[in-house]
Parts: structure tokens; C-alpha cells; sequence
């Protein structure tokens, strides 16, 4: 993205400062390639053994439609509401929720389409899951992987293509200015047309910091069979928590060319982009800073209207986890839904806007709590709180959310302030530091103002190390 004093510094969409030489040649003209789009597979793989789907989107549906919006929503326009201009990442194109730009393609695909109108302007497609709750469960893995050919053209004519399949930390939406810290796991990133695959993790501070941002930590391949532009290929993402160094390994084609481990960065680093969840995200940009490491464009010559098809985008779970824990039991290293509280005091609860739907407590102001048994923080130290949380109120109010243990006469371990946000369903993810926690406790959220009048929401909150 764009950091507030206008200095390109965003995510996956970055400069690769290590280029890839060949280019391929031209491609077939646009109306060929439309009609011959390869024929899908019926269904996203049967999960293997010991691994559980939680997660899938086929893409079966008539020509034409559009995406699932159960499962997907449109990022659309130039850059997200209050972020940085362009995507943070340089690129021109507008994206739309059109179907000429994101549609099915009756055989069993989405088709993300780039084009460019008469007057030269460009026009794209960028969906997200609704969900942002991807995460290994601790103790196990979380795979996410994609069938995909990327636009099928090459050469001069495919200059300032950029199509990807990634993910980003759950706190990025509705924030957009805290990237690298809260994470970027780009699966597949593809330019310029050559035969070269990209996945990248990107986490810290930028420029440079622990993960050399803004290129970040990562690794490249090359489809082998067919190029990536003349066929499907699987790219698969394993976030691994089982391994005694957390890892996250990237695969194309069931052959795992990049892994990044938490001993690369600093503890810190590492629990920041990694100790929540993540949403999916598939798109096809046009220009911006990574075709800009390859040579640039788009310009005169690239020929807009070729597609990047995905066949399915599955997730999987494998091991701790997968089971329910027993009633009471909270894993402090994932979201835990405010709502959910064992008891409260003074707690309203109402429909949250924010991402993924569900419901946010309310109604929060000086003595009011709410209670959360059984949250196991392990036997490693946690020495951070996020709360994702909202304010409508009025200049002159503000107050503390606090955290105290075991029981609400307890001194805090750890608190942050709050004033107006924008409004009670405008939502920010605000860090805070605690005194370290080990073991199992009871957890209440507690709210002290000097005033009375409400002055917080909560949707959800979780601990990091």
C-alpha cells in the first residue's frame, strides 16, 4: 500500500528486486482465447486423509453470472474506503463488480477479466472471501490452494498484466494502513506473461525491517508441462503449527519450492503477522510496482480481455483443532467473538457490519464488563491484546478497555484508550501491550471512563506472543 505520507509501501503488490529474464512470445488474439476456454474440473479434490474441508467455492454456475456473495464479496474502484490511493500498490486499473470484469464462465470457472475502453481506461476484477477466520488451529495446519490458469497471453502484448491468488491478516480490513505488520501470504503472483511463478510473505515494517519489505521473504518457480499461461496449475499454500518452528510453505503443483519459518524474523514480527486469521483474495491488476520491476506497462500494445480462470479455491484443516474444544475452552491466540462471553455485566449485543457478519457487543461504557472462561494462552509468554472495536462518541468522551485475569477486582495486565472512530460500526483493530500470561484463565474485558456516556463496541479480540 501507500503509507500516509503518500510512499508506496504495501503488501504482496510490491518490487521484486530480483527480475526474471525471459518473457515469453505473443499470444493467441482475445476472441480465440475466449473460445477456447479448457474445461474445469467438476469439483474442488476430495480432502486426503486427516485433513478437513472448510472451505470451497467450485465456480459451477451459467455463463455470465456472478460470484457466490455468500461466499465472496467485490473490492471495488481504486482503493479501499479511506486507504491509500491505487491499491497502495501504483496500479490504473478501476475494479469493478461488473460481469464483463468478474463472471462464471458456464464451465466451471471464474473468469477475472481485464479491459480497457476506447478512451484508454481500464477496467478489472478483485473479489474476497467474506470470511477472515483462515488460520491453522493450534497444534495443526491450514492449507489453501487454488486450480488457476493465469491470462494466456505473452510477450509485448501481455505487458502490466498482474493476476494473484493471496491472503491478507484479517486486521488490514477496515484498517488499511497497518500493512506489513498484521501479514501477506501471496500463493501465486504472475507478470508480464513469463512463464515464472511468485509467493511471497510479507510482514514488519517497510521499507526493509526483518522481512525486507517491500519485496518481502520470497521464492520463485516456473510451471513445468505447460507454461502458466497455456494451462491450469494447482498453487497451494501450508501454514504449519505442528513443526517445532512454525512454518508456512508454498507448493505449485504439489511440489513445495518456498517455505519461510518463524527463526527467519524476530518473535514479534512473527506473532504479529501470524497470531490471527486471514481472508482470500483473487484479482487481476494492470501496472503498479511489480509489472514496473519487469518492464512496466500496461501500454499501446497490451492486449486487454484475457482471463485469469480458477476452477475452485479450497481450505483445509488438518490436526489440533479440528475437534470442538470442550465448552469453556478458548484458544487465546485466535479471534474470540465478543459476543461470546460466559457472563456480563451491563453488555449489549446488536448486528456488526464489519467483516464477516455476526454479531458485535454494545453499549459499553464505565463499569460494564463482560467475562470469557477457560482461555488457554499455553505455556509461551503472551505479551500482546488486539481488540478490533468502534466508537460513535462524542469529542469529549473516551475511556479504557481493559483486560484483567481471573477475576474483574484484579489489577489490569493490560489496557488501550478509545475515542470516536467514525461511528459505533466504524471498526479499528487496536494493539496493546500486556504483563506476560502463561496458563489458563478466565478473561474479562472491563471499560472505565471518567465519564458515563457509552463509548466502545467490541466484535472480537485475541492475545499474541
Amino acid at each position: 500500500m501507500s503509507d500516509p505520507s503518500g510512499t508506496p509501501r504495501r503488501r504482496h503488490r510490491s518490487v521484486r528486486r530480483v527480475l526474471v529474464a525471459a518473457l515469453g512470445t505473443l499470444g493467441l488474439a482475445a476472441v480465440t482465447a475466449l473460445a477456447s476456454v479448457p474445461a474445469a474440473d467438476a469439483a474442488a479434490p476430495t480432502p486426503p486423509t486427516g485433513w478437513t474441508q472448510i472451505f470451497a467455492d467450485d465456480f459451477n454456475g451459467s455463463a455470465g453470472a456472478g460470484v457466490n456473495t455468500a461466499n465472496w464479496q467485490y473490492a471495488t474502484g481504486k482503493g479501499y474506503p479511506g486507504g491509500p490511493a491505487n491499491w497502495g500498490t501504483g496500479e490504473i486499473e478501476t475494479m469493478t463488480n461488473s460481469t464483463d470484469n468478474v463472471s462464471l464462465d458456464g464451465n466451471g470457472n471464474l473468469r477475472i477479466t481485464p479491459r480497457r475502453d476506447a478512451s484508454g481506461n481500464w477496467t478489472s476484477g478483485r473479489i474476497e472471501t467474506n470470511r477472515t477466520d483462515f488460520q491453522p488451529p493450534a497444534g495443526g495446519k491450514l492449507r489453501v490452494e487454488a486450480r488457476i490458469q493465469v491470462p494466456d497471453v505473452t510477450g509485448a502484448a501481455a505487458k502490466g498484466y498482474w493476476p494473484a491468488f493471496w491472503m491478507l491478516g484479517a486486521p488490514f480490513r477496515g484498517n488499511y494502513w497497518n500493512w506489513p505488520g498484521v501479514g501477506e501470504l501471496d500463493i501465486m503472483e504472475n507478470t508480464q506473461g513469463m512463464n515464472t511463478v511468485f509467493s511471497t510473505m510479507h510482514c514488519g515494517t517497510s521499507p526493509g525491517g526483518p522481512c525486507n519489505e517491500t519485496s518481502g521473504i520470497s521464492g520463485n518457480t516456473t510451471c513445468s508441462g505447460t507454461t502458466c499461461q497455456a494451462g491450469f496449475h494447482t498453487y497451494r499454500m501450508e501454514w504449519d503449527r505442528s513443526t517445532s518452528v512454525e512454518e508456512i510453505r508454498f507448493y505449485l503443483d504439489g511440489n513445495n519450492f518456498h517455505t519461510v519459518r518463524a527463526n527467519q524474523v524476530d518473535a514479534t514480527t512473527w506473532a504479529n503477522a501470524t497470531k490471527h486469521g486471514y481472508f482470500i483474495i483473487l484479482n487481476v491488476a494492470m501496472g503498479g510496482g511489480f509489472p514496473d520491476a519487469f518492464g512496466g506497462g500496461p501500454d499501446g500494445g497490451t492486449q486487454p480481455g484475457r482471463s485469469m480462470l480458477v476452477d475452485y479455491v479450497q481450505v483445509l484443516t488438518s490436526g489440533g483443532g479440528t475437534t470442538p474444544p470442550p465448552t469453556g475452552s478458548r484458544d487465546a491466540y485466535r479471534a474470540i467473538q465478543a459476543e461470546s462471553f460466559d457472563a456480563q455485566g451491563g453488555v449489549a449485543t446488536e448486528s456488526t457490519s464489519d467483516s464477516g457478519g455476526g454479531q458485535n457487543i454494545a453499549a459499553l461504557a464505565n463499569g460494564d464488563w463482560a467475562q470469557y472462561k477457560g482461555v488457554d494462552f499455553g505455556s509461551s509468554t503472551a505479551t500482546q491484546f488486539v481488540a478490533r472495536v468502534a466508537s460513535g462518541a462524542g469529542s469529549a468522551v473516551s475511556g479504557l478497555v481493559e483486560v484483567r485475569l481471573d477475576s474483574r477486582s484484579n489489577a489490569p495486565v493490560g489496557s488501550f484508550a478509545l475515542g470516536n472512530t467514525g461511528g459505533w460500526q466504524s471498526w479499528r483493530t487496536v494493539p496493546a501491550n500486556i504483563s506476560g500470561v502463561t496458563g489458563t484463565h478466565d478473561v474479562y474485558l472491563t471499560f472505565t471512563s471518567g465519564q458515563p456516556s457509552d463509548f466502545v463496541n467490541v466484535n472480537w479480540f485475541n492475545f499474541g506472543r
